[in-house]
């Protein structure tokens, strides 16, 4: 989506739960229904911590464009790491409900969509072609970090899980391929979108808090996705109709 319908449309698409569902699915699975309930409150926060690892990547990335592409991308995922891991810290210091991790995580998602606005959108114009070793580079990382933090999970608890199952997942690598292939500026798009999408992954975290408990882990997966579902088609209607009506205004 990135390389055909631009950066924006994919950090928008970003927001949707792909690496968050896995991991909240598989504690859930190894670690019971009541674990993952719990990490899924903390999964809030996680996301905040995410934010701060997009904006930690935007300033680095920024700031090396001297350099050449790998030490680029290495030293922006350093800076990357070390803001989220910091803001990690702080939150799994800190007991809150539900409703708290959720209203705070609004916040910042306000937070992001002012600080992010001045970033510009790019396009993507000369595609680069994608390869099968591009698809398993994406495939393979996403997995990695997803059987690191699972099965972590039962040494560093419901905490520690719930946040680091925020983590970008799925957007990392993309960022990695995009920022080697195209430079910089397409992943700065990117960022500057994926707080838009970001409410998909409030509605499914706070739908799999409030179902699985209920419903269980197939039922509460599926009826969580629905709602994120609901909410990206919801939020992509409402930008296709605003980018219509100004079009006709011109």
């Amino acid at each position: 989506m990135a390389e055909r319908a631009g950066p924006r449309v994919a950090g928008i698409l970003s927001g949707y739960p792909l690496g968050t569902a896995i991991l909240l699915y598989f504690i859930a699975v190894e670690q019971g229904i009541t674990f993952a309930s719990e990490s899924a409150v903390y999964a809030m926060p996680g996301l905040i911590a995410t934010l701060a690892f997009l904006y930690g990547y935007f300033h680095a990335s920024r700031r090396l464009v001297s350099l050449p592409v790998i030490p680029q991308i290495v030293l922006s995922s350093l800076s990357a790491f070390i803001v989220y891991f910091a803001v990690s810290w702080l939150f799994q210091l800190t007991s809150m409900t539900l409703t708290q991790a959720a209203i705070i995580l609004l916040g910042a998602i306000f937070v992001a969509l002012v600080l992010f606005r001045k970033i510009e959108n790019v396009k993507i114009l000369n595609r680069v072609r994608v390869t099968k070793r591009v698809v398993f580079f994406r495939a393979g990382l996403a997995s990695i970090i997803v059987l690191i933090i699972s099965g972590l999970a039962a040494l560093i608890g419901p905490r520690w899980s719930g946040i680091l199952s925020g983590f970008p997942v799925a957007l990392y690598p993309t960022m990695i391929i995009l920022h080697f292939s195209y430079g910089a500026a397409p992943v700065h798009t990117l960022v500057r979108n994926f707080p838009r999408g970001m409410g998909a992954l409030w509605t499914y975290i706070l739908a799999v808090s409030l179902t699985y408990p209920v419903l269980g882990l197939n039922i509460g997966t599926l009826i969580s996705f629905a709602a994120a579902t609901v909410y990206l088609v919801v939020y992509s209607t409402f930008v296709w109709m605003k980018q219509k009506s100004v079009r006709t205004a011109e």
